[in-house]
Formats: C-alpha cells, sequence, structure tokens
C-alpha cells in the first residue's frame, strides 16, 4: 500500500483520536486517512512535518488497482523467524524455526466528498519443529467518513478478528498444550463538528471477546469462557485552538465491562464501570516537533464486593520530534486500567514508556530501532510485572512492488507476586514483502 499522510491529523483530530483509542490500529489509521484533507484547512492540523514513515517515496511506493471509484492495494509477506523461548518459560526454553504467510488487501475510495475503506488480512504461523503452535489469524473490517459540511462529519466502522494470544501476553495460560484462540467484534461510530475555534466531538464504541477454552498435558480442560465480554465506551470531546498550532482539550470517557458468565458458574464477578477525564494539549512547534500529551483521573468500579476498587493519575501521550528531515523521533507514554484474567483479580494498571527512531539512510533505506518499559500493577493480589522491550531492523525497497526487512527484537518480563512468570524471548528474522 502506498506510503499516505496517516498520522498528519492523528493529533489534531478529536473525532479521529476517539476512533483510535476505541478500535483497532488499522480503523484509526483508515479514520485518519479520511479526514486529512478536511483537517488541512483547520485550526487543528499538525501537518507541516512529514514523518519517516509518512514520507512519499517516488519510484518505491504501490500504484494499486484501479476498481471503478475505488483502489485497491494488495500485498504479500513472507516471512521467516528464530524464536529462542518460544512458549516464553523462565528455564527449558524452547526454541523454533516460524515461518510465516500475511496476505492482505486494502480498498479506499476517491471520491470527492465521503469516503469508504476497508481492509482484509491474515497472518498465517508454521512452527518448524513444534506443530501445536501453529496458528492463523484473520481481520476484516471497514470504515466510512460521511462529510456533513465543512469541518464537519461522521464517521463509521466495524473490526472483526479471530485472533491467537501470544505466549508473551500477560494474560497467557501457562501451561496449555496449544495458544489460545479468540474471537473480537467491534463497532464504534464518532461525530466531530468544528465551530471556528472550537471543535466538538463524540463517539460510541462497542467491543465483544469470545475466548475458547485450553487443554493442559493431562488432557484436561483450561476454563477461558469467564473472559468473554462485551465492552461500551462513549466519549466526549472539546479542543479549543489557542493558535493555528495549538490546542487545548477535555475528554471525558465512560465505559461499561459486561462479562457473560455471573455466579454459580464463576467465583468473582468481573463486571465493571469506569471513568477517565483528561486534560491535555496537541501542538506543533514549528519545524521541530508535534503531539499530544493528555493527564487526568481514571477509575474502575466493580460490581464484585470483594474486589476494590482501581483508581489514580491517568495518562497518555506521543510526540514526534524532528532532529533532521531524515530523522524521526516518537516518544510514547500511557497509564490506564486493563483487564485481568487472573484468578483472584480482575483488573490491573498498566503504566508505559517507550521511544521509536526512524531513520532514512538513503531513499530506499529506512533504519528503525526502539526501546520500551512497562510496569503492571494487579488489583487484588500481590503481583507485579515490569516488562522491558527493546529492536532494531532495517528495510530495503528494491522498487515498488518489493521490499526486504530483517529486525531483531528482545522482551523480558520480570514477574513477581501470584500468577505471573519471568522470561526472556530474543527473535530474530526476515520478511520480503510484494506489493502492487
Amino acid at each position: 500500500m502506498p506510503v499516505t499522510a496517516d498520522k498528519r491529523v492523528l493529533m489534531a483530530g478529536a473525532a479521529i483520536a476517539i476512533a483510535a483509542g476505541l478500535s483497532s490500529p488499522a480503523a484509526a489509521q483508515s479514520a485518519g486517512r479520511m479526514a486529512a484533507a478536511a483537517d488541512a484547512q483547520t485550526n487543528f492540523a499538525r501537518d507541516r512535518n512529514v514523518s519517516v514513515m509518512q514520507r512519499p517515496r517516488d519510484g518505491y511506493q504501490a500504484v494499486g488497482l484501479r476498481m471503478g471509484s475505488f483502489m485497491a492495494y494488495p500485498k504479500l509477506s513472507l516471512g521467516v523467524e528464530h524464536n529462542d523461548n518460544i512458549y516464553a518459560t523462565d528455564g527449558g526454553e524452547t526454541d523454533d524455526l516460524i515461518w510465516r504467510v500475511a496476505p492482505e488487501i486494502s480498498i479506499s475510495s476517491d471520491w470527492s466528498r465521503h469516503a469508504l475503506n476497508a481492509y482484509a488480512r491474515s497472518s498465517i504461523l508454521r512452527y518448524q519443529d513444534f506443530d501445536t503452535e501453529n496458528s492463523e489469524d484473520l481481520s476484516v473490517g471497514a470504515a466510512a467518513q460521511i462529510d456533513i459540511q465543512r469541518n464537519s462529519f461522521i464517521t463509521l466502522g466495524f473490526d472483526w478478528a479471530d485472533l491467537v494470544e501470544p505466549r508473551t501476553s500477560p494474560n497467557a495460560v501457562v501451561g496449555a498444550v496449544e495458544p489460545t484462540e479468540y474471537e473480537t467484534t467491534a463497532a464504534r461510530a464518532a461525530v466531530s463538528h468544528e465551530l471556528n475555534r472550537l471543535r466538538l466531538s463524540g463517539g460510541y464504541a462497542f467491543k465483544s471477546f469470545d475466548y475458547e477454552d485450553g487443554r493442559n498435558l493431562g488432557g484436561g480442560i483450561i476454563a477461558q469462557q469467564y473472559r468473554d465480554r462485551d465492552e461500551h465506551v462513549v466519549t466526549a470531546r472539546a479542543d479549543y485552538a489557542v493558535s493555528p498550532a495549538t490546542a487545548i482539550f477535555l475528554e471525558v470517557s465512560r465505559n461499561v465491562r459486561d462479562y457473560r458468565l455471573a455466579r454459580p458458574a464463576v467465583t468473582l464477578v468481573r463486571d465493571s464501570e469506569g471513568t477517565q477525564a483528561l486534560v491535555g494539549s496537541n501542538f506543533e512547534l514549528g519545524a521541530t516537533a508535534r503531539g499530544e500529551i493528555a493527564v487526568g483521573y481514571l477509575s474502575q468500579e466493580y460490581d464484585d464486593p470483594t474486589l476494590g476498587d482501581i483508581d489514580g493519575f491517568g495518562a497518555r501521550a506521543q510526540v514526534e520530534w524532528f532532529p533532521t528531515q531524515l530523522t524521526t523521533v516518537t516518544f510514547t507514554g500511557s497509564r490506564t486500567i486493563e483487564e485481568s484474567a487472573s484468578p483472584g483479580s480482575a483488573g490491573y494498571t498498566s503504566a508505559n514508556l517507550g521511544v521509536k527512531v526512524d531513520h532514512e539512510l538513503m531513499r530506499n533505506v529506512i533504519l528503525t530501532g526502539n526501546v520500551s518499559t512497562g510496569k503492571d500493577d494487579y488489583q487484588g493480589i500481590t503481583r507485579e510485572d515490569d516488562r522491558f522491550n527493546a529492536g532494531v531492523g532495517a528495510t530495503y525497497l528494491l522498487n515498488r512492488n518489493v521490499g526486504v526487512t530483517v529486525a531483531y527484537s528482545h522482551m523480558d518480563m520480570d514477574s513477581s507476586g501470584f500468577g505471573g512468570q519471568d522470561f526472556k524471548v530474543n527473535k530474530v528474522g526476515a520478511t520480503v514483502a510484494l506489493q502492487f
């Protein structure tokens, strides 16, 4: 798929921020593409710079296939990876070679008004020696924008995915013969209206999770359906442009997390309601930096009286720094409340910090590096997880149809208390991408 200015309005559009926060990354990217043209004429555009990964590269980006008033961008990735700890265990590590086939297609309209995007993608993994780890992920979705008038629009979206939970997930089942499979279904709607310096937006999102039970080495069932749930989120946001390059905002969201199983089927009722209130700013500092930073309060109140509520400091940040036109440094941070699958705990606070560097060595050679750290503090049990991730990679674009990427990543999990697991995982691999 060709490189587009997907992130030019990632920080500027309130409705887009809502969509990105409540839906899949693919849906957020689609929403960003659809609003880019309209946002460029407002006080909320943050498009003075083009990051390394956004930059169009003549002669190296796919042309696509025209289908009437739509453009289709098919892509096929073929990869191989060596993983030195496929089960993410502490001691007795098992390594394997993993082959990956990942077809995908995205379709976008090129109408002068309104927009419609759709995608379908799959990731098929085949392990050389341990075929119980084989998996097939599939996801499809669509997003639409309805233009009401200049700088006022409605966005709608739907996503469905059939996925496999990674062994490195904090909620992964220890001792299961195969990774846990689950389905997600998501739908969302958002509206945005701009009145000179004021932008008002609101949105609703729904997401359901359906997990399959696993089995242990003895053939016994490992129950996972207690994790099945529906999540509802309503968000409202107001942005005020104090200048063409800076806006301040207030964002409030309310969520309901409704689990399908109740007593006596489960001993712990995980239903809850939560609130997040953030104040912040999105900005562009000349040709130097752009981004969004927000801080505030978050809480999650649980229906089960045996569970304590979670509340405290909330935060979300993403800032891009441009030391040169050929280098982009992206800083990210967050503090959120997440759902826990651990016995005795329904949720945990997750604090994360990260930095990523993209450098354009040549027009068709891109180098990347990233480091991130995180800490998860579980409610109701004495468990804390400290996470560290690092990685480097390089992409070489041979022409507009072929690209090669090599990458290395390291993950270190240090867990203390009940139900956690320490592990280190190193991966090294190469991928050939074919696009049209």
